[in-house]
């Protein structure tokens, strides 16, 4: 087992993480988890899939995900496993990653529909009491107008 291996393990370890932890975190096989920690590069599926499970690797277990992915580079290329289309795969997939447009503030987007639903709840219960008054209103005004109506035809027809 080389340098990285041995120091990917220990860190694990130090924080007190399972192979199981990451496997139920990750969905990654443990047999990879396993080939990674042992430098057994030739199990890993290869391509950018290593990659992904160098990150997520690092990721469960609190690591920085780009200085693991690098000393992970660095060895994968000394142990001479690294073959020409992992290398022809991991530039596209580099590639595709930089060309990708930035995703739109998302957080100041879900603030502003926010917003917009409080706003909407304010004026349906604004409307609500407006409706009401309105409602009270002439429900008392027709009280008004049927007891005038009453006294009047009372006045008329006397006691």
């Amino acid at each position: 087992m080389g340098q990285f291996g041995e120091d990917l393990k220990k860190e694990r370890e130090s924080r007190g993480v399972t192979l199981e932890a990451i496997t139920d975190a990750t969905k990654i096989s443990s047999r990879h988890l396993l080939a990674l920690e042992e430098e057994h590069f030739d199990i890993l599926p290869g391509g950018v899939f290593n990659k992904g499970i160098v990150r997520n690797y690092a990721r469960v277990v609190g690591l920085d995900e780009d200085v693991w992915l690098d000393r992970f580079m660095t060895a994968y290329q000394q142990s001479g496993l690294l073959k020409d289309d992992d290398v022809h795969w991991i530039e596209f997939a580099e590639n595709v990653s930089k060309n990708r447009p930035e995703e739109t503030d998302r957080p100041g987007q879900r603030l502003r529909w926010t917003g917009v639903a409080v706003l909407l709840v304010l004026l349906s219960v604004l409307g609500w009491f407006v409706w009401r008054y309105v409602s009270n209103r002439i429900t008392a005004a027709n009280v008004h107008k049927g007891q005038s109506e009453s006294s009047a035809v009372l006045a008329r027809t006397g006691p």
